[in-house]
């Protein structure tokens, strides 16, 4: 059937059973008619498993490998086996097989087919076929007999099986199915009796397990086929049974261990069911796998039940298959709505699930094929090695090559402590300091001096007045940590004139340092050279004008000069001379401005009351 994106054929691992399960439901309603054999319902249900004297022990028969996969028990069903230990050789049939039917029917255009057109093949009757799914409102009912499943019950033990023997399962077939594969299984998975060929060799060159798993098929088939069709002439018996053939290979890649079909009577009607039987590789735990089914498939319903043999998720969806046209009747391609009923029970060894399956077309013996699917999971049983399988990994595939190992690191070579040389004491090259001693953490100062030993080259006096402790340098106060290795440090250089210690230097930023400051230990600061000299400003400042002398002054009676020409007292600070507005600093030395006009004398009656003249350069 068609699976979503999750649950894609790559990704399912029971969507080639799923396929083999339509198939054969295509099979039965197209070769399937009134004249066709059929049992009564009552077979399904007959006898229950857990009456039969052989039900509770189905391990103790004697099946694979020392007999068939699955055989006939008399008032029970049959009995088929399957385990993880026997894949099988995985050898070709379908040719064989088909040949082998054909020679015995005689030959002769098989329905759907032409004749003498070479190998018969599944293509040329448009097989396989794959269904999809059906709308939710033809979904069927989740029986009664289904969901007493649900009820705890007890379950029992896997049976102690030898180790290598993996897992393996064992169940119950209702009776009223008939066979599709061969009771004793595909090439390599029983110990069968190989009987001598009539030559002695094979002319194809097949072993002889091969050969012999081919003769056993076809005969079965052949079996089945005139119980199917015993009311009526050879052809529909050749129809049925090469047709069957054909899907052989198809069934054993698919890891079906039973497919078998249902011809039944009830009330005067005809009915018919298919039922598949398979193991696929599956890691997810019941939970994780109902939940991923309910997810994927929203047109189903999903129900966790209990077993005997553990818990399980169980299915249940409508179906719609096609049925092709070289097999249909009057040759036209047509579509079947199919209720599916599809069971998922894991293995005790935690990577392989038994999947279960029946499909049937007719909705109104959905309860009494439902009976018989119950049945069939309560029989199931469960045998172990108790070697778990490895979670995600296939028993056919080669296992990864192992990563080469990491070369081992070779330690470098350790110098013996003979031929190390002992260092000489470092010595403050470029440091300066005062030399000490830093005594050691065990160093007590108030231990007795020990005496040197007898005969020792370093007498007590020598050790006394060796000083004890490691020998360190104390940077003096202008040390610059920072200062580069053989550029000389310009706060050690002395100043070039050094300032008077009873005039502090001005501090041109407002503020004071103290006389007795000493300089920056660590360097960072250099000491001034001088009075701080501040920029031109970019105008000329504003000399304010003097205020006019007093009447009450007097002159100097020697020059006869005012008063305030008479030397000035001498004021604090540094003088600073302002250059004139109109001072030229591009004039060359010894010429005069040609532009600047000379001074007009004063007039001397107007100096009694005219200001003194400014003279800024003094």
């Amino acid at each position: 059937m068609t699976q979503d994106v999750q649950f894609s054929v790559e990704a399912n691992p029971f969507a080639a059973a799923e396929q083999v399960c339509a198939t054969l439901g295509t099979l039965t309603d197209a070769l399937f008619d009134e004249h066709t054999s059929r049992h009564p319902a009552a077979s399904l249900s007959a006898l229950r498993t857990g009456e039969h004297p052989a039900g509770e022990a189905l391990f103790g028969l004697p099946l694979a490998p020392n007999g068939p996969v699955h055989t006939a028990v008399d008032r029970l069903g049959t009995v088929t086996t399957a385990g993880t230990a026997r894949p099988g050789t995985g050898a070709r049939l379908t040719d064989r097989v088909v040949a082998a039917l054909q020679t015995r029917y005689g030959g002769g255009a098989v329905r759907g087919a032409i004749a003498d057109r070479g190998t018969t093949s599944a293509a040329l009757f448009q097989l396989p076929v794959t269904g999809e799914f059906a709308d939710a409102k033809l979904r069927p009912p989740f029986a009664p007999a289904l969901a007493a499943l649900a009820a705890g019950q007890q379950t029992r033990q896997p049976v102690e099986l030898p180790t290598g023997a993996g897992a393996e399962v064992r169940l119950v077939v209702p009776p009223g199915f008939h066979s599709l594969t061969s009771p004793d299984g595909p090439p390599g998975v029983s110990a069968r009796a190989v009987p001598p060929l009539p030559d002695g060799t094979d002319r194809t060159g097949a072993a002889p397990a091969t050969v012999a798993a081919a003769d056993e098929l076809a005969r079965h088939l052949a079996e089945v086929a005139e119980e199917l069709f015993s009311a009526t002439g050879p052809e529909p018996r050749r129809d049925f049974a090469v047709i069957s053939a054909t899907l052989a290979d198809l069934i054993r890649d698919a890891g079906v261990v039973y497919a078998g079909v249902c011809a039944l009577e009830l009330d005067g009607r005809n009915s018919d069911a298919t039922l598949v039987v398979s193991l696929a590789r599956h890691p997810l735990p019941i939970t994780a796998l109902a939940t991923e089914l309910a997810t994927v498939r929203r047109h189903a319903e999903v129900w966790t039940v209990l077993l005997p043999a553990g818990p399980a998720a169980v299915l249940v969806e409508g179906r719609t298959v096609p049925v092709p046209g070289p097999l249909a009747a009057d040759g036209q391609r047509r579509w079947v709505v199919t209720s599916a009923v599809q069971a998922f029970v894991p293995l005790p060894d935690g990577g392989t699930v038994l999947c279960a399956q029946l499909s049937t077309a007719r909705p109104e013996d959905w309860e009494l094929y439902t009976e018989a699917f119950a049945e069939l999971l309560k029989s199931i049983q469960f045998g172990w090695d108790g070697v778990p399988t490895a979670v995600g990994t296939v028993p056919t595939q080669a296992p990864a090559p192992a990563p080469a190992p990491l070369p081992e690191p070779v330690p470098a070579p350790v110098p013996e402590p003979a031929a190390v040389e002992e260092e000489p004491a470092e010595k403050p090259v470029h440091l300066r300091g005062t030399p000490v001693r830093v005594p050691p953490a065990d160093f007590n100062p108030f231990a007795p001096v020990a005496e040197a030993p007898a005969g020792g080259d370093e007498t007590a006096q020598d050790a006394a007045d060796r000083p004890k402790g490691t020998p360190v340098m104390v940077p003096p106060p202008d040390f610059n940590p920072f200062a580069m290795d053989g550029v000389p440090d310009v706060a050690s250089d002395p100043p070039a004139t050094q300032p008077s210690a009873a005039a502090p230097i001005a501090d041109p930023f407002g503020t004071t340092v103290a006389a007795e400051q000493k300089a920056d230990p660590f360097g960072t600061t250099l000491p001034a050279q001088g009075p701080a000299v501040p920029p031109p400003p970019s105008t000329p400042p504003v000399i304010p004008a003097q205020a006019p002398p007093a009447a009450a002054e007097t002159t100097d009676q020697g020059s006869g000069q005012p008063a305030d020409a008479q030397e000035p007292t001498p004021r604090k600070g540094t003088p600073v001379m302002v250059p004139p507005p109109d001072f030229n600093p591009f004039a060359m030395d010894g010429f005069a401005d040609a532009s600047a006009a000379e001074p007009e004398p004063a007039d001397e009656t107007d100096e009694a009351n005219t200001a003194p003249e400014n003279r800024p350069f003094g």
